[in-house]
């Protein structure tokens, strides 16, 4: 289950390892993890580390340690009580819905979206132009391009997101887009139509953000959201019919 942790960055490693373990069910609620000597032989690491990442491992609510001579530590069940601290963890995982998802998206990008066009700079604007240019690019290469072309689309949504100045806002999406690609690539249809009208809608918006529409701008990014949303649920209720 486990390998020799990566010596550069152990610590990381062993919480990473155990942590996708326990998420991806390989370790069930209530099973108890290896012990620490054996955890220390497979990721080859000090007493202390093995000890600091399953503290880790506690404070996310992954695990339960027990002390005691039939102490140890051992797996919760999961729900999104105890993981909720970390967005990372919730998207990666699946943990959210589809309609969650989408209604957060809905809020917060068209806020976001909305800011943009209220504070954005002539240089703003330029870097905003070239990612369309970029996602363009991609897109006269069809599907071909999909990852490309959805990596430039995430990359002008986070654009938005720094151009509004909020570090808030630029920290969740930032989570949210470095995640999301695993509900793409499981729910959203892999069209050529759906690149075109994806790339028409960021286009409408980065032009609302240049004319400091801001209200306009909301409502684009908002029904942006809401539109590629719906045809993911409807491919997740074919993919469940």
């Amino acid at each position: 289950m486990f390998k020799e942790a990566k010596q550069n960055r152990i610590f990381q490693d062993v919480v990473e390892q155990i942590q996708d373990a326990i998420l991806k069910g390989k370790l069930k609620p209530g099973e108890k993890l290896p012990s620490e000597r054996e955890m220390r032989e497979v990721f080859r690491s000090s007493r202390g580390t093995i000890r600091e990442a399953l503290r880790i491992l506690e404070q996310k609510g992954l695990i339960n340690i027990k002390t005691g001579v039939s102490g140890g530590a051992v797996v919760n069940a999961l729900n999104t009580n105890q993981i909720s601290e970390s967005l990372d963890l919730l998207i990666r995982y699946q943990r959210v819905s589809l309609r969650d998802l989408a209604e957060f998206r809905e809020g917060v990008e068209g806020l976001v979206a909305g800011l943009a066009a209220e504070r954005a700079t002539n240089k703003d604007i330029d870097r905003l132009e070239q990612l369309l240019i970029e996602a363009k690019s991609h897109l006269e290469h069809g599907i071909s391009h999909w990852d490309e072309f959805i990596k430039a689309d995430n990359n002008l949504h986070l654009a938005l997101a720094q151009i509004a100045g909020n570090p808030i806002y630029e920290s969740v999406l930032k989570t949210v887009y470095e995640n999301i690609r695993l509900y793409f690539s499981r729910f959203l249809p892999k069209k050529d139509e759906l690149l075109k009208e994806n790339y028409k809608d960021i286009r409408e918006i980065v032009g609302a953000v240049k004319n400091r529409e801001a209200a306009k701008a909301n409502l684009l990014a908002q029904n942006h959201v809401y539109r590629f949303n719906r045809l993911m649920e409807e491919k997740a209720r074919q993919s469940e019919a």
